[in-house]
């Protein structure tokens, strides 16, 4: 997909605006994610994501591991939280059958691991400049 686009006044070409590829959900408190989690009918764990502090940040991390840390063990809750996650995300579910070399990481991936981290440096990282910084191309 081509990132830049015409400028349909003056017929020039302009850089995207990456930020519109960044899921809202990386800003939301703890307290957005716990009514999220009630909204999609799992309102018994509200709590338990308010207690462990389970901001936007720590939210993208989240799979099917990190739920039953938290102690949410009925599997069908566990599969559909992460597959809930991970349509916040934009993310296909993981194919079983892939090689077990790494393929190659989205940018946007990697941008949210590194918002993830918390500090003021995390705090001033934007999408557009860690694709320049990074020299990365969004497709």
């Amino acid at each position: 997909m081509s990132y830049l686009k015409r400028n349909s006044i003056k017929g020039q070409e302009q850089e995207p605006n990456y930020e519109d590829f960044v899921p809202e959900c990386i800003i939301w408190s703890c307290r957005e994610v716990a009514d999220w989690i009630s909204k999609l009918g799992y309102p018994e764990y509200t709590e338990t994501f308010l207690a462990n502090f389970i901001n936007g940040r720590k939210l993208i991390l989240m799979d099917s591991s990190h739920f039953s840390q938290l102690g949410i063990i009925d599997f069908q809750h566990i599969k559909a939280l992460s597959l809930a996650v991970r349509k916040l995300l934009g993310i296909e579910e993981p194919n079983a059958n892939r090689s077990i070399c790494l393929p190659e990481r989205h940018p946007l991936c990697l941008f949210l691991l590194s918002k993830a981290r918390t500090g003021e440096e995390a705090n001033r990282l934007t999408y557009t400049n860690f694709i320049m910084d990074n020299k990365l191309v969004h497709s």
